[in-house]
């Protein structure tokens, strides 16, 4: 494998970061515009929406990648990669109608665009699609990777509603809603590339410790952000977590180690929701959550997942894919959006 190009700063922008696989998601961009062709116009009309706004497409873009670093060299991965991000999709726009957002990557989200009714069956349309597209791989273990992480994901966000307004929430319960509804579909993104490269056990193992553990990076960073970023850069509204009385680890950070007042501000946060940058009591618990130490300690977690999932990749030769793969975990924690 070519080992021309490596990249080790964890500042570095995404789009240098994959750009060993430029035209990897070139090719994947036209899977993806094919294979959302429908005869149904308003299908056609927010496919083609989901697609102009862009997006990380990180879940298909470490598929990719970990499919170069392990030397595959079919066209199945492209296949795959659609069908993941085709699932990732679907969970974005049931997630915006059931969270009631309205701006996602600094755009209204298609729900704000097109209704709760259009945005849904449209996410079903993906989901329905996305199975249409595994089968034709012919494997019997892609099938079911993805059928397991399609169910975790919604077991995972049947967790997150449950989690909602509930001042109770430990830092368990909650890990338990990120690796559910966010880690699983990077876990099964890594795990995939090594069936189709015919790995080992022990190899796809690693590949999926690697998908997981970055998920979990990328979720927590999320969770930092939505208190520490700004609405401008981010694309989404900030401390939309605090509207929707989403107790996300801040905040249980808050409710485990602060004082009785700090306390007593986060479960009213938490168990009353639709406290945005308007509401009176916005800036007070926004300073005691940057305050107090909640942010550092969920900074501290996301390196810790990190650097689990730049362990698990040893076993790889070196490569620029490798590099990529490895870099990504850095700027997981590292990114400002």
């Amino acid at each position: 494998m070519t080992t021309s190009a490596t990249i080790s700063s964890p500042l570095i922008k995404k789009a240098d970061l994959l750009a060993p696989i430029a035209q990897d998601m070139l090719t994947l961009n036209e899977t993806i515009r094919t294979a959302l062709h429908s005869d149904v116009p308003l299908v056609n009309q927010i496919a083609d929406y989901l697609i102009s706004a862009g997006g990380k497409r990180l879940r298909p873009a470490i598929h990719l990648l970990l499919a170069r670093a392990l030397g595959y060299q079919g066209a199945q991965q492209f296949t795959l990669a659609a069908v993941i991000e085709f699932i990732h999709s679907a969970t974005l726009l049931h997630d915006d109608v059931v969270d009631e957002s309205d701006l996602r990557r600094g755009r209204q989200t298609a729900n704000a665009m097109f209704g709760n009714a259009a945005s849904v069956l449209v996410g079903d349309f993906l989901y329905s699609r996305a199975f249409q597209m595994m089968t034709s791989i012919g494997q019997l273990r892609v099938m079911d990777i993805l059928a397991d992480t399609t169910n975790i994901i919604a077991e995972g966000e049947v967790l997150q509603l449950l989690n909602i307004n509930d001042s109770s929430v430990t830092e368990a319960r909650y890990l338990q809603v990120i690796h559910y509804k966010t880690a699983r579909l990077f876990e099964a993104s890594t795990q995939l590339a090594a069936v189709l490269q015919g790995c080992t056990a022990e190899e796809e193992n690693a590949c999926a410790t690697y998908g997981r553990h970055l998920g979990a990076a990328f979720q927590l960073a999320d969770d930092i952000l939505d208190y520490a970023g700004d609405t401008e850069t981010l694309g989404k509204n900030v401390g939309d977590d605090l509207r929707e009385g989403k107790p996300t680890l801040p905040l249980i950070y808050v409710m485990a180690h602060g004082d009785e007042d700090e306390k007593a501000i986060a479960r009213t946060a938490i168990e009353n929701g639709g406290i945005d940058q308007h509401h009176p009591d916005f800036a007070r618990i926004l300073n005691t959550i940057q305050c107090n130490g909640a942010l550092k300690y969920t900074q501290d977690l996301a390196e810790r997942e990190a650097q689990l999932a730049k362990d698990a990749l040893v076993f790889l030769p070196e490569s620029m894919y490798k590099s990529a793969l490895l870099a990504l975990a850095d700027y997981a924690v590292a990114r400002d959006i």
